[in-house]
């Protein structure tokens, strides 16, 4: 595996559990980092049983050189085009099976890369011409999240500047997710749920005050948005349990923000599109046994968020109903999920020709 986010870090969030599940008696695993920060995710890493390789201060030929030494039969980028990544490496073929994975939510449109990680809702088979790779097609979500901690302290409402009483909309994703198309849906929720607010991530101050300037061109308090800061992960988690409906956005779901609004008992509510990053919660709603919380248009995503909100005997039974599945759900069963990946990959080299 090679990636610079060996850290706190979604994809190190997502991905410990797996390094730690391992058959080590199956799989030598060898970590490539070339991260510009160490912190407690790096440390769980290097004490995984895996052999870590720290690669920073290596170019990319003494990289390929170092990776080739060490006679790997798969090569798995967890980082695709995203920041500090070392796609060159790859180029060079350190291995014979090149994957995509995990970091970057889509095809890297490259021939040097053999096989992207996927299931069929994230790419249905119709869509599969629009990949450069291969698909691998996982029996459960691709993106697996184990049964994180969740803070047992007291937490209410006021903490968070929200109301006592009014239905809580939220959306943890990042504000740059967020465009009109869902945004005009939002505020008319707002205008149409009296002592309704929208709870919402705060990413930047600019952003902030570019979506309350965008509630107002909309005839909506922007009062009624409530901005919220990053918390450590346990705390987080935990305050989903304040909110009613996650509402997600349409063109780059939740990820790891979905889990999290999911194994914090809070339902989430989906558009699916045609793209990588428009199918992420679809596949783990469906996995969790919540698809009646995907939606297929803009119309009925509003109408079925206006339905959740006005009859309080619905959302009591999605709330229910997650709490039952999540427990028991392949979702958040990383030993499962970690099983099914080595099976994928000895398939792999069994019928690879070298």
């Amino acid at each position: 595996y090679f990636s610079a986010d060996f850290h706190d870090h979604p994809v190190m969030q997502l991905f410990a559990p797996i390094l730690e599940l391992y058959d080590k008696s199956k799989f030598k695993i060898y970590l490539y980092s070339f991260g510009l920060k160490e912190d407690e995710y790096t440390e769980k890493a290097k004490k995984s049983g895996c052999i870590f390789r720290n690669i920073t201060k290596l170019n990319d030929i003494e990289a390929v050189e170092l990776a080739r030494s060490d006679k790997l039969d798969i090569a798995v980028d967890l980082m695709g085009y995203t920041k500090y990544n070392r796609m060159p490496i790859f180029s060079y073929r350190v291995a014979p099976i090149q994957i995509n994975y995990l970091g970057y939510p889509g095809s890297v449109g490259s021939d040097t890369i053999d096989y992207i990680i996927a299931d069929n809702i994230i790419i249905p088979r119709e869509n599969e011409k629009y990949y450069s790779e291969k698909i691998i097609r996982m029996p459960n979500c691709p993106f697996n999240d184990n049964k994180k901690e969740i803070s047992k302290e007291s937490i209410f409402r006021k903490d968070f500047n929200l109301p006592d009483n009014g239905f809580i909309f939220t959306c943890f994703n990042n504000n740059y997710k967020i465009t009109t198309k869902e945004f005009n849906i939002w505020m008319n929720l707002l205008l149409q749920i009296e002592g309704s607010v929208l709870w919402l991530y705060k990413s930047n101050q600019l952003a902030m005050n570019n979506l309350c300037k965008e509630a107002r061109k909309r005839k909506v308090d922007p009062d009624r948005l409530i901005f919220t800061n990053k918390l450590p992960l346990n705390k987080h988690i935990a305050r989903h349990s304040l909110g009613d409906l996650a509402l997600d956005t349409f063109n780059f779901n939740g990820g790891s923000t979905t889990s999290y609004a999911l194994w914090g008992g809070l339902p989430v509510l989906t558009k699916i599109g045609q793209s990588f990053t428009s199918r992420l919660s679809a596949s783990r709603l469906s996995l969790i046994g919540l698809s009646e919380l995907i939606t297929y248009s803009e119309s009925e995503y509003e109408e079925k968020a206006l339905h959740i909100a006005q009859n309080p005997d619905e959302l009591l039974r999605l709330k229910s109903k997650l709490d039952r599945s999540k427990e028991t759900s392949p979702l958040f069963n990383s030993e499962l999920f970690t099983r099914d990946l080595e099976t994928k990959y000895i398939e792999l080299v069994n019928s690879h020709i070298f």
